[in-house]
């Protein structure tokens, strides 16, 4: 390179006028307006405005033709201020322009597939594939430099409370924790294979028997499941684990590191400290274990007034020992039949037989349960749940998880649709006081959060004959309907977990195999311990408001687990199967 950069491109000020110096990025933009041609010249700091005047340097301007969007160049200059009627004040450096005098073409660029630029209308796919165009948006850039500074406010205020940062394997073992393992066959003994941790759980426990007393990682976690919109087969996590602890020094510590998160990256305040709300009050009053609470609107029992109506549907769910619940959504009114057949057809997906309704609209009251219940009964159903003039009120019957379940989702797509969540506020809350256990599509008993977890010592006598009665000693952080994190205060007696194991269908002898290290460390004096993990990537997707996940993440993977900017998974040479002693049935079927 003959031209040596002095500066960065977002950088410079009025102050700087008059200095000479270096910028060296990518060319955003070039405009030739005969006389006189500007380039917006950017880095990762921003960019700058730069001339080339053919009375400045002739050669230079005849040079600057050439240049084209994505060009890499470097140019040396004086720093001018710019006239009056030409200040950007949306920029850093809208106060000043470089004229300059030298020119070197570092490498030029293909056309690009889209431009560089943040109002782009480019389908997500497009911009997987040239993930490494897609990061020199700026918004891209500012997520991901914000991700940095996220990382190290953690290291930061972890270490000044006595925190030790410590890595763990990759390469472990494979171990029930709920989710499928991502597998790693071994070259060296084959038939055997490691697995990619779905967390560094046991190995952080492990770390408290060890004595290190406080532990972090911020670290690659990997579970093979069924993806969402907001999962990554690989995601990051703060990993923090610590010994002589209760849930409150959990609380505590989370409470102050998110504290100065949000102070330092969004100069937003949290109130300390956070509510807490039971498992089966989020349940009841949200229909969801993860509630967003920036708005009410909660769900509302009316079991009693609807067993007097003449409602088959109502009446058969009361008799099978199930609930009637409602919901109160302000403007709603203006929902037409054709939207309401919709909802109907939409509430089944989570369980729902059907969906009932009031509409309170300006013009008179029109309703679903019109037949069966009288205008009074139906006004005073209203009254109840604070009902006016503009609302829609909307009610399910059946099992109550279903009905929670249901209504939950309604409230969130409803709030969404009519406007009524809150934007720029953060509301974090604990949600605590969880079943230990709950039942699987087969009704056998699995870990809600995972088989490590310590029950309440007051329920520890049921652990014997009525498990599923059985609380955790478990909490979720929630901010605004995003679960950040969990954790759990662990079981640090043998005998506890080997009865865990049993309750959980998993023999002596499968515990020896699966767990035998864990077991023979609890053995070992195991000190009593607790910790939690939250997830970094969807923490800053709350703080930066990105829409997806794959927007915080630098090379992400499709909804689909695929990579499409290398094209992974994919097939491997029948050499490295060999190997491995393994051979693959049938043909690939990666969905790219």
């Amino acid at each position: 390179m003959r031209l040596k950069r002095t500066d960065l491109c977002g950088v410079l000020t009025k102050q700087d006028a008059d200095r000479e110096v270096v910028l060296a990025g990518w060319v955003k933009k070039r405009r030739d307006h005969g006389g006189l041609i500007f380039v917006d010249l950017g880095d990762r700091s921003g960019f700058t405005q730069v001339v080339f005047n053919p009375e400045v340097d002739k050669e230079t301007h005849t040079q600057a033709r050439s240049l084209r969007e994505g060009w890499v160049i470097s140019v040396k200059g004086k720093v001018a201020r710019r006239p009056k009627d030409s200040i950007n004040p949306k920029l850093n450096t809208g106060e000043i322009e470089l004229m300059v005098k030298d020119l070197e073409i570092l490498n030029i660029s293909d056309p690009l597939p889209f431009p560089t630029d943040d109002e782009i209308d480019t389908d997500e796919e497009v911009r997987l594939k040239y993930r490494y165009l897609d990061l020199r948006r700026p918004t891209m850039q500012k997520n991901i430099l914000l991700r940095y500074r996220l990382t190290r406010l953690v290291r930061d205020f972890l270490d000044k409370k006595g925190f030790v940062e410590i890595e763990t394997p990759f390469l472990t073992k494979s171990t029930p924790e709920g989710a499928r393992d991502y597998i790693v066959p071994s070259r060296v003994y084959p038939g055997e294979f490691y697995a990619l941790p779905q967390s560094p759980q046991l190995f952080k426990q492990l770390l408290m028997v060890a004595g290190f007393d406080k532990y972090f990682q911020i670290v690659k976690c990997f579970r093979d499941e069924d993806l969402r919109a907001d999962r990554q087969p690989e995601h990051t996590q703060i990993d923090i684990e610590a010994s002589f602890v209760e849930e409150k020094d959990i609380y505590d510590l989370v409470e102050n590191m998110l504290v100065s998160i949000f102070k330092n990256l969004r100069g937003v305040n949290l109130e300390v400290p956070f509510p807490r709300l039971r498992f089966e009050e989020a349940m009841e009053h949200y229909g969801s274990d993860k509630p967003d609470t920036r708005f009410g609107f909660e769900l509302v029992d009316v079991s009693l007034w609807a067993s007097e109506g003449s409602f088959e549907a109502f009446r058969r769910a009361l008799d099978e020992g199930g609930k009637v619940k409602g919901i109160r959504i302000p403007h709603s009114s203006s929902l037409s039949l054709k939207d309401m057949d919709e909802l109907c057809r939409w509430i089944r997906l989570y369980g729902a037989n059907g969906l009932s309704w009031i509409l309170l609209t300006p013009k008179g009251t029109r309703s679903s349960l019109a037949k069966f219940f009288s205008e009074g009964s139906l006004m005073k159903v209203a009254g109840d749940m604070g009902g006016r003039r503009g609302d829609g009120l909307f009610f399910v019957a059946g099992p109550r998880q279903v009905v929670n379940k249901s209504l939950g989702q309604l409230r969130l797509k409803l709030a969404k649709r009519f406007n009524l969540i809150p934007q720029g506020r953060y509301k974090p809350l604990w949600v605590v006081d969880f079943p230990l256990f709950e039942r699987d599509g087969e009704g056998n008993l699995t870990s809600r959060h995972h088989p490590f977890t310590s029950p309440r010592d007051e329920d520890l006598s049921f652990l014997e004959d009525r498990p599923e009665l059985v609380k955790a000693r478990s909490y979720d952080i929630v901010i605004n309907g995003e679960e950040i994190g969990g954790g759990s205060i662990r079981i640090h007696k043998r005998k506890i977990q080997e009865r865990i194991f049993e309750i959980l269908n998993i023999d002596s002898l499968q515990a020896r195999e699966k767990f035998g290290f864990l077991l023979d460390a609890l053995s070992s004096g195991a000190p009593p311990h607790g910790g939690i993990a939250l997830g970094l990537d969807r923490l800053l997707m709350l703080i930066v408001g990105a829409g997806s996940i794959r927007d915080v993440i630098p090379f992400p993977k499709t909804q689909k687990a695929v990579c499409l900017l290398t094209q992974a998974p994919s097939p491997v040479d029948e050499k490295q199967l060999k190997e491995l002693g393994l051979k693959v049935d049938g043909k690939p079927t990666s969905p790219k």
